[in-house]
């Protein structure tokens, strides 16, 4: 890699975009602490809620552990390592890929539907509090289309 200056010129944000930028920043980090910190109080993480609410809507409970981890925007190793911790917990177990001896399924249990069903109501009351009802329905149309727009290459 150069460590030469580039020659092309910098786009710098101006006021009105420094700004938006920083305010998307603080509603991603307050609406995700609040979020995490309600979680936390039935005893999952984020992640533990995505992974198990993801395999509840699968067919059978199950994935694979790439699909997972695509879903989750997350390597297959860090998946795996999380997907270890949730294992000793017995959230979730693995079994092999059958279409891919290198890889494979994680299995929603009992015990991970029982969490996930324990969880919701809260989960869902705390995105209420921390996210949808402080705003309105414009707000929450024109959110949608900028993540639209956003989620386009």
């Amino acid at each position: 890699m150069s460590t030469k200056p580039s020659t092309e010129v910098v786009r710098w944000l101006n006021p009105n975009e420094e700004r938006a930028w920083r305010a998307f920043l603080r509603i991603m980090v307050a609406v995700r602490a609040g979020t995490a910190r309600d979680l936390a109080t039935v005893g999952l993480s984020e992640p533990d809620y995505e992974v198990l609410s993801t395999l509840s809507e699968r067919p059978a409970h199950t994935s694979t552990l790439g699909e997972q981890a695509d879903k989750m925007g997350w390597s297959r190793s860090r998946l795996s390592r999380h997907a270890t911790r949730m294992e000793t917990r017995g959230l979730l177990r693995r079994e092999p890929d059958p279409t891919d001896g290198r890889g494979c399924l994680l299995v929603l249990t009992e015990q991970g539907l029982d969490a996930l069903e324990n969880a919701a109501p809260a989960h869902v009351e705390s995105v209420r509090h921390h996210f949808i009802d402080r705003l309105t329905p414009s707000d929450l149309a024109a959110l949608e289309r900028i993540a639209q727009r956003l989620e386009q290459p």
